[in-house]
């Protein structure tokens, strides 16, 4: 063998294990993009769950579950202007509901969720099915130790741009009289 076939042999050998160091890394980055794929997926699962089982206790007018899904600090601001409430002031005002079992029916029809860094916050927009027709809830969950919160909710009818005017004119009697007493605040 002569000394270019040992040079030659010599670059196919570092070659060679160059592309399998380059290889295990590449196979490591996979490993972790994997997990903290599927980390994620697990936790959009779960917060998922979370909503989806919220307003089927909702439907299903159980009162301790409902409010079991949120933070004892969570705000829930509903359709009307008036409506923004303290999880203490929210069950005052839907107690009496869910003892009469007239609550509410909400069924997501599409949902997006994102995570913040830690992946202890998230927040969410969703398109339900409701008696009010398309609403749209937004909100904000929290991770306490092992299960998602909702800290923050927003709950929205969706109008029609077509219908905007005939809305305003059904809604400006009353709300005229809020935005008075809202800007005398």
């Amino acid at each position: 063998m002569n000394l270019h076939n040992l040079y030659g042999l010599k670059n196919l050998i570092l070659t060679l294990y160059q592309t399998k160091l380059h290889m295990k890394k590449s196979i490591l980055l996979l490993v972790f993009i994997s997990a903290f794929a599927n980390a994620q997926t697990t936790e959009k699962d779960k917060i998922n769950q979370t909503l989806d089982t919220w307003h089927k206790a909702a439907a299903d007018a159980k009162f301790d579950a409902y409010f079991s899904l949120m933070s004892s600090d969570a705000i829930f601001i509903g359709t009307d202007a008036t409506e923004n409430w303290t999880n203490p002031d929210f069950k005052v005002w839907a107690k009496p509901y869910f003892d009469k079992g007239k609550t509410w029916n909400f069924t997501a029809l599409e949902r997006h969720i994102f995570f913040d860094k830690s992946g202890k916050i998230a927040w969410f927009d969703e398109l339900l099915n409701t008696q009010m027709k398309i609403c749209r809830g937004s909100g904000v969950l929290v991770k306490v130790g092992k299960e998602w919160k909702i800290q923050h909710y927003v709950l929205s009818m969706t109008i029609p741009n077509d219908e905007v005017d005939a809305v305003t004119k059904i809604k400006s009697p009353v709300e005229d009289v809020l935005i008075d007493k809202l800007k005398k605040k």
